[in-house]
């Protein structure tokens, strides 16, 4: 079976990323084909993989300002040929899943979520550009456009795959598709507990955008006695940083052998967003460190209220204090929080995704091919 993988693009490491760093590991002569690819902001396990990239990859600025390329994204991903491939595997929240194939090809896309700016966000997006008033207009236009798009590139696909089932409800919602669900991987063996207790911090790790939802997570922690450290960066961290008081640290990128060590020696991880799965709050799990989270989206799936982590409903400052309140009267147990994060392995995520992608290449083969 000659398979091709198709993903968004890459500019930063994230959850999308560690997935595709794991299909890489199960099909190990499958290129990369994505839109734009920035290798100075990745790991450098991506170094080692053939990666092939758009045109937009060679425009001006495209690696430092790639927003203003993202009108281009869905025509550069249409411009790669997968004639020579039995399978393509879409990994895909934006553009991979419009990658036109042959009638030969089968198609499978593991879609973490329709493109929420397009759809269940677009007015929360809206309001944040409430005072830019040219750049609310053109997102509008923009995101008309997307959506029409989003539509169209739905019937080539032949098969779809959700990281959760939050993101199935979205694809049968969005797209009147059902989707078979598997989780994404988490290489367990990887984050381990430390054996210690806690230290006195609590923790985020996350990509600084406004969906991630960081901003009430510091103004919840500013002017406290709490101790809060962020990991990550992105467009929201000078904002982010002028809220913050003395109590709370900004570290930016970090490797993720750092990252793990963090995660080990916190009292709780902080979840704000509301993801479609949310890698971090089950890495976190397995290094055996409870989660506070935003009680929506795949931390339902993930996190045990009372058990593994408590939740919060609202993504306010209030809500969050509360909830941390209430986790500091909790006790938690580290072997009983990892073993929860164990349902999410990596070897549990690619026997089902090897399984999956080869009955449904020959289902398509007997359907299409009789």
């Amino acid at each position: 079976m000659k398979i091709a993988i198709a993903y968004d693009y890459m500019t930063q490491m994230g959850g999308g990323e560690r997935v595709i760093q794991a299909l890489h590991e199960i099909f190990p002569d499958a290129p990369i084909y994505t839109v734009l690819y920035c290798p100075e902001t990745m790991s450098d396990d991506f170094r080692k993989m053939d990666i092939r990239t758009s045109f937009v990859n060679r425009l001006p600025f495209a690696h430092k300002k790639f927003e203003l390329y993202i009108p281009f994204f869905a025509f550069g991903m249409e411009q790669f040929d997968f004639r020579e491939y039995d399978v393509v595997l879409s990994v895909s929240t934006m553009v991979a899943k419009g990658v036109v194939t042959g009638p030969r090809t089968c198609h499978v896309s593991l879609c973490f979520t329709p493109m929420r700016w397009a759809w269940d966000l677009y007015h929360d997006y809206l309001a944040e550009l409430k005072d830019a008033r040219f750049t609310r207009w053109a997102f509008r236009f923009f995101t008309h456009y997307y959506r029409i798009w989003d539509i169209a590139s739905v019937s080539r696909v032949n098969y779809f795959i959700a990281g959760s089932e939050v993101a199935s409800r979205r694809i049968r919602k969005h797209y009147s598709r059902d989707a078979d669900v598997i989780y994404p991987p988490i290489d367990t063996s990887q984050f381990t507990p430390n054996g210690e207790g806690p230290e006195d911090f609590y923790l985020v790790v996350s990509r600084l955008v406004y969906a991630k939802r960081i901003d009430v997570v510091v103004d919840a922690f500013a002017n406290t006695g709490r101790k809060l450290v962020v990991i990550g960066q992105g467009e929201r961290l000078p904002q982010l940083k002028k809220a913050a008081t003395s109590n709370i640290t900004f570290l930016g990128y970090q490797s993720d052998e750092v990252v793990r060590d963090h995660y080990a020696r916190c009292r709780a991880l902080l979840f704000p967003g509301e993801e479609d799965f949310g890698l971090t709050p089950v890495e976190a799990q397995a290094c055996g460190r409870p989660v506070i989270a935003y009680a929506a989206g795949g931390s339902l799936e993930t996190v045990v209220e009372g058990e593994t982590g408590v939740f919060f409903d609202d993504q306010s400052t209030e809500a969050v204090r509360e909830a941390v309140d209430k986790f500091e009267a909790i006790e938690f147990d580290p072997v009983h929080i990892r073993k929860n994060a164990a349902r999410f392995d990596t070897k549990i995520f690619e026997k089902r995704i090897r399984d999956l992608v080869d009955a449904k290449r020959h289902e398509y083969q007997e359907t299409f091919f009789r």
